[in-house]
């Protein structure tokens, strides 16, 4: 199993594994602006011996640990990207950026899974084929992991299986959660603008008033998901952003709407944003006003392979125990670019908690977002581990 290997291997590296934490903490960069994280990333890897291929994507890096003996190659991903938020934690080791933070567990993913390559580079005499270590750009934004396929990391050595982790403020440490099936939604994002009749807001009539026809239009819309699909089949229609107007007494011009639409069933994927466009269509219509509607398709649904959720569960539980293996009942409707791997090779993705216990949960994405060094461990241990599992025993 070599599991104490992985264990006393981790621990050796656990100190160097926190410094490059810190130091991505400091120097958090937004989407395909990861320069700093892939230089570093790619020193590391050079420094251990592996080989690594940079600017992948425009900044992703790829290391290959080739083991002693031939067999399947496994693919391990962790994202390198931050937010544009200005942290307010409370830690040594702050952002430097003014605006930018890793509000997410980036700097965790990428810190940790250099640890998995500090680990399994000890023990490639022991593996039976190869661990491919994909540094990603861009999970907040449009997503690396798509252009980084179409690059062809899944190629040379051919990929077998894929998997990857993060960490989750709702889940408690010590645990991981896994959930197999569908896990996260696909994340589409649309706008719409009214286009109206600005005027002086004391003679309403001689307008046509977009701010009224876009409340229209939201009350209207959000009766798709609460009379118009299935309740037993997840989806989810936010409405995030409204912006018009200037002056207490103008009414403007035009109106612009944003948010986001999270389903799981293509067909639902499809349906809401058509039906979305009708209402507007038809609400723009009795009000005089004129509209716009776009879509921005993002990721699609990730689908945990069966057969890899079962080897994660097994894998964790040689570190972790059974009991602190939770099994998620329903999927999360947050979204993952993680599916395109899922989509090309057999996968599984999966939590590692970082929540102090179930009544002090961490929210993510919020300026004081913050956790322990400590859940490096877990996190390169398990993928340490399933790793190994995979090339050495798994005989699927």
């Amino acid at each position: 199993m070599l599991t104490d290997g992985i264990k006393e291997l981790s621990q050796k590296y656990f100190e160097r594994m926190k410094e490059l934490r810190h130091q991505f903490h400091m120097h958090p960069e937004l989407a395909f602006e990861e320069y700093e994280t892939s230089r570093v990333v790619a020193e590391e890897l050079r420094k251990l011996g592996i080989q690594v291929k940079t600017n992948i994507a425009k900044t992703g890096v790829v290391g290959l640990i080739e083991g002693k003996y031939p067999g399947k190659t496994v693919l391990l991903r962790a994202d390198m990207d931050a937010l544009p938020i200005e942290e307010e934690a409370d830690v040594s080791y702050k952002s430097k950026v003014k605006g930018k933070m890793h509000a997410c567990g980036h700097d965790g993913h990428t810190a940790g899974l250099l640890g998995v390559a500090m680990i399994l580079n000890e023990l490639k005499d022991q593996l039976h084929g190869n661990v491919k270590l994909v540094f990603q750009p861009a999970e907040e934004d449009d997503g690396g992991a798509k252009p980084m396929i179409e690059e062809g990391i899944l190629e040379n050595p051919k990929v077998d299986a894929a998997f990857a982790c993060h960490l989750m403020g709702f889940v408690p440490k010590n645990h991981i959660m896994v959930k197999y099936g569908p896990m996260m939604a696909a994340p589409d994002k649309f706008v719409f603008k009214i286009i109206g009749k600005g005027g002086h807001a004391a003679s309403p009539h001689m307008c046509i008033d977009p701010i009224m026809t876009a409340v229209q239009a939201i009350n209207n819309m959000q009766s798709i998901i609460s009379r118009r699909v299935d309740p037993v089949k997840p989806a989810v229609v936010s409405f995030c952003t409204i912006h018009g107007g200037e002056g207490h007494n103008v009414i403007p011009n035009e109106v612009e709407v944003g948010g986001t639409i999270r389903t799981f069933d293509e067909k639902i994927r499809e349906w809401i944003p058509k039906t979305m466009k009708e209402i507007l269509k038809g609400i723009c219509l009795g009000c005089g006003a004129s509209y716009e509607f776009k879509l921005t398709k993002h990721f699609p649904p990730l689908i945990n392979n069966d057969e890899m959720t079962h080897l994660v569960k097994d894998s964790a539980q040689k570190i972790i125990g059974q009991k602190n293996i939770l099994i998620a009942k329903e999927p999360n409707m947050g979204g993952e670019d993680f599916a395109y791997f899922a989509q090309s090779v057999p996968s599984a993705f999966f939590f590692v908690g970082i929540a102090p216990d179930e009544q002090n949960l961490i929210q993510m994405h919020h300026p004081k977002f913050s956790w322990d060094d400590e859940h490096l461990l877990i996190s390169s241990q398990i993928l340490s581990q399933i790793s190994i599992d995979f090339l050495n025993q798994w005989k699927g």
